[in-house]
């Protein structure tokens, strides 16, 4: 990978809490949190403007139909292979600071500098609970991709020897957070970090709005169906407390409008900050 801002990479498949994670240490240490899901349509209009056949594939199927395939149909439309260069693309030309942790399903060894990441590895087991706990069915296509993306990840760990974290299920989120924070321990003493409130909140808005521009995106489809406007997404609260983990639910189209520093911030119940205008995070 070429040189770029500092970063830590956080992968695994579906289900193995790396998106909890990250929003834990972003928060927690004032970091910019980069979020490959977030990204999804960007990436896909990329690979179509491409000419790639897996996305322009899946964009000429149905809703319906694009789910039916076999385990390597599905693999190949889901773009996995491709974006790990696509998500390095993007963090190269994140600013210089603060320290960046980017997480995501297609962070792939082949991509990312190996010595600043770590893969998140939960037992098949504990990744196929997960899932169900999500309300996913064995049967949906969704759920079948996900357990091909596992043993596609443990393969590449296996090519790369990369770090991993071993999952067994019997650790909280916070508990998996704290592991990692000691496994980036020297990566995380040496920042950069965002230092103050207003640095940290001008970062949880820049995070919450990438939330809100993927919700967009997607119901921007030609084959996407109307917005309801009424399904809740947890935003960070936008307090810049570190000691602050709460989110707030909310439909992304009461989120506040941008310009965002004359917005007002997204609060949870009890909890302030000074008035806008925050500095930007870049």
């Amino acid at each position: 990978m070429d040189a770029g801002p500092p970063v830590l990479w956080l992968g695994g498949a579906p289900g193995a809490g790396k998106t909890t994670v990250a929003r834990l240490l972003a928060r927690r240490h004032g970091l910019r949190w980069y979020s490959a899901d977030a990204h999804t349509w960007e990436h896909r209009d990329r690979a179509l403007a491409e000419g790639h056949p897996g996305a322009v594939r899946w964009e000429s199927l149905s809703r319906t139909e694009r789910w039916t395939g076999t385990h390597e149909e599905l693999l190949a439309m889901s773009l996995h292979r491709e974006r790990g260069a696509m998500i390095a693309d993007d963090v190269r030309a994140l600013p210089a600071g603060p320290l960046t942790i980017a997480e995501g399903t297609p962070v792939t060894p082949a991509a990312v500098a190996v010595d600043r990441a770590l893969w998140l590895l939960p037992t098949p087991a504990v990744q196929r609970e997960r899932l169900l706990r999500r309300g996913m069915s064995p049967e949906d296509g969704a759920f079948r991709l996900y357990r091909r993306l596992f043993t596609e990840i443990e393969d590449e760990i296996a090519s790369y020897g990369v770090r991993t974290l071993a999952l067994d299920g019997t650790q909280s989120p916070e508990e998996t957070a704290a592991a990692v924070e000691r496994i980036f321990a020297d990566a995380l003493a040496e920042g950069p970090k965002a230092a103050s409130a207003p640095e940290r909140r001008a970062l949880l808005r820049h995070g919450n709005r990438a939330v809100v521009v993927q919700h967009q995106q997607f119901f921007a489809r030609p084959w996407a169906p109307p917005d309801p406007g009424t399904q809740q997404w947890p935003f960070a609260c936008e307090c810049g407390e570190t000691s602050c983990a709460e989110d707030v639910g909310m439909a992304p189209a009461r989120f506040p409008a941008p310009p965002d520093p004359a917005s007002p911030p997204v609060l949870a119940p009890g909890h302030d900050c000074p008035p806008w205008p925050v500095s930007s995070p870049g």
